[in-house]
């Protein structure tokens, strides 16, 4: 019995990818939720357009500015600003001075601010909104402290893509992620591991047939599959959760291919690095599964996570697909905002597709 132990310790240990499975995904696991699990929000950017200019409109910007919550990134000139620098991405939110905010404050004790937010990420857009209130308050309750007669600011909000705050314009594009990503990638990686347990690999591998051609010939099957899956993951989103698909369709269709394709490469790699069905399983559910939910910024925003992890998310695709999926559902934008992103898909979908071939190929020799 003590030999039969000892024995199946040794086993384990020579088996690198056993011991991965049983040391480095928990650890990955640990880090990822112990430092991507954060709802606070620092360094946002803003954009800000002052009507007034006075002294008191730039005393409150600068104590927005200055806090450890807000990054200036643009002053607007004309309220069509607002719109483009929301299309363009990164701004999480405009405030608004009107004309004579100081003047209105001191001599009416009453002056407005308008806050629009990006609510294309709804959580974010509380919490942004939530800081910000409270930072014009505190400004207001000093201000009052030295005043004869008390003055009030009224914060008027404007939320845009998503007035009501609906959580589902936050979940559904992450949603669709993951279930692309997953299924797409894991049932490609089993499907060509089954063939390796059960010995069709090898007969494939002896054959005049060419790696790249084996590769399509697996792939294309789960394409048109995976693709019509989307199709009805989109179909129940506008019918049922009532996204409101703002964007072109033929774009939307055409990205949520080429990922699909990026994933079911990812699959194949994978599978050229798994020697069993249950090892690539593992490899599509954990080393995938996770770092798409805490990595892709669909749940927690990526800037308030440590500089590894924000530069580690640059190399996870699903980033960049929800960016996608989101300016063209959500915001309405087009091929002129997003194709920096989609150029990044196809180059990780070129990349997966090479590595294949090639490890295909050492397998032939």
């Amino acid at each position: 019995m003590k030999m039969f132990i000892i024995k199946e310790f040794l086993q384990i240990f020579r088996d690198k990818r056993s011991m991965v499975i049983l040391f480095g995904i928990p650890v990955v696991q640990v880090l990822l939720f112990g430092f991507a699990l954060k709802t606070d929000m620092k360094n946002v950017d803003i954009a800000i357009f002052d009507q007034s200019k006075d002294v008191y409109s730039q005393e409150l910007i600068h104590k927005i500015i200055s806090s450890e919550y807000f990054n200036l990134a643009a002053n607007l000139s004309c309220t069509n600003d607002i719109e483009s620098i929301f299309k363009k991405g990164g701004v999480r939110e405009v405030i608004v001075f009107g004309p004579k905010f100081g003047e209105n404050l001191i001599k009416n004790n009453h002056a407005n601010i308008q806050l629009i937010t990006d609510a294309s990420d709804p959580n974010s857009a509380n919490i942004v909104y939530n800081y910000t209130q409270a930072i014009i308050y505190g400004y207001l309750t000093n201000l009052n402290q030295a005043a004869e007669k008390p003055a009030t600011i009224k914060v008027i909000s404007q939320m845009r893509y998503n007035k009501e705050l609906k959580s589902v314009f936050m979940f559904v594009p992450g949603i669709i992620t993951i279930v692309l990503m997953l299924v797409s990638a894991m049932m490609t990686s089993i499907s060509i591991t089954r063939e390796k347990e059960l010995g069709t690999m090898e007969i494939l591998l002896v054959s005049p047939v060419k790696p790249w051609q084996i590769i399509i010939g697996k792939v294309v099957p789960y394409v048109i599959l995976s693709f019509l899956s989307a199709l009805i993951i989109y179909f129940i989103s506008y019918f049922v959760f009532g996204m409101p698909f703002s964007g072109s369709l033929v774009l939307l269709l055409a990205v949520s291919l080429l990922f699909i394709i990026q994933a079911l490469s990812l699959g194949v790699f994978i599978s050229t690095v798994s020697k069993t069905q249950q090892v690539a399983m593992l490899l599509s559910m954990f080393a995938l599964l996770l770092p798409t939910i805490l990595l892709s910024g669909f749940i927690f925003p990526i800037k308030n996570m440590p500089i590894v992890l924000q530069w580690a998310s640059h190399l996870m695709p699903p980033k960049w697909f929800v960016i996608i999926i989101k300016n063209i559902i959500i915001k309405g934008n087009g091929f002129a905002i997003v194709w920096k992103e989609i150029l990044i898909l196809l180059a990780y979908t070129l990349l997966f597709i090479g590595l294949s071939i090639k490890k295909f190929k050492v397998r032939l020799e």
